[in-house]
């Protein structure tokens, strides 16, 4: 379906849960947020019920997220009942890759194609005092058990910030000389409750492919499997690639062809949307998948043209994790 500005909507982010196991500091304060009460959030049932009305309105791939979606029980048999919808041609998931050793295989089995894996450093102590929580070497158990289950591209989304991981913009890149990952630098997006922590951190993608291109030399560009934003290079040689995903410094609303579905029901048509189209109420009202695919129009035609994320985040009451990244 298109939306007003004549984008295809094809894409659906589904929060499965607002909670994490991780506490990463761009993302929650350090005591974490309050979570949902359980009866709030969606049930299963009713996310399946969402993704089958938004596949008959043009959605094709659906992508689950969190907080983190594998603390999320059930989630294996959610991804089986999808992946035997007949429009859907494409469930991936984004992880912080902890849980995914643990998952990975009834997943694999259940018809998940692929994964983002979260990883903002190479350094154990680092990794530590960005996430607050967990250790590295278990992230790395997770991508090295995407790789074996053949979830590709396995795709590394890493945020750059000034003063606590430039220095490493030459290793995450290496990574692709050495493995086949598919590493993206992402743009540090002011976001939530964590917004006087942003200032002074961010890096712009051109700065990173600067000093890329400086220690490593040229790339060439290169398509990677996925509908997202991040424009991908390879380095000679190189068995994976470098992806730049630019959404300050040179977004890319003209192309956006994205909802995302929070685990507390709400459907917002752009991240930094300030209006949401309740999903939750009419569902427990018995709304039936007729009523569902009308409610998914009007989302759609509420799309903003682009973002406004240049003026800050606007909601007061809650932080990435909570409507899904």
């Amino acid at each position: 379906m298109l939306d007003g500005y004549q984008r295809e909507i094809n894409y659906l982010r589904v929060s499965v849960t607002d909670r994490c196991n991780l506490r990463c500091v761009y993302c929650m304060p350090a005591g974490g947020v309050a979570a949902a009460r359980h009866e709030d959030i969606l049930t299963l049932e009713e996310i399946e019920q969402v993704i089958r009305a938004a596949a008959d309105v043009g959605v094709r791939k659906i992508r689950f997220t969190g907080g983190e979606p594998l603390v999320r029980k059930g989630l294996p048999g959610l991804v089986k009942n999808i992946a035997n919808i007949r429009a859907i041609d494409d469930i991936a998931l984004t992880t912080n890759g902890i849980l995914l050793p643990d998952f990975g295989e009834e997943l694999k089995a259940a018809g998940l194609k692929r994964v983002n894996i979260s990883l903002d450093t190479l350094k154990p102590e680092r990794f530590r005092e960005i996430t607050r929580l967990g250790a590295l070497e278990d992230v790395w158990k997770g991508i090295r058990a995407a790789l074996r289950l053949n979830l590709t591209p396995v795709k590394i989304n890493t945020v750059v910030m000034r003063g606590i991981n430039d220095d490493e913009i030459i290793d995450m890149a290496r990574l692709t000389l050495e493995m086949p990952l598919h590493v993206r630098f992402i743009e540090l997006m002011p976001i939530g409750t964590q917004n006087p922590w942003v200032a002074g951190r961010y890096i712009s993608d051109e700065e990173v492919m600067e000093v890329i291109t400086k220690h490593l030399g040229p790339m060439q560009e290169k398509k990677v499997t996925g509908s997202g934003p991040a424009c991908s290079f390879q380095l000679p040689g190189a068995l994976g690639t470098i992806g730049f995903i630019t959404a300050l410094s040179n977004h890319f609303c003209h192309q956006c062809n994205r909802l995302r579905l929070t685990s507390m029901g709400s459907l917002r048509s752009c991240l930094y949307a300030e209006k949401e189209t309740d999903l939750k109420g009419p569902l427990r009202k018995g709304a039936g998948r007729e009523e569902l695919r009308k409610l998914l129009i009007k989302a759609i035609n509420l799309k903003p043209e682009k973002h406004k994320l240049m003026e800050g985040w606007r909601d007061s009451e809650r932080v990435m994790s909570q409507i899904g990244g």
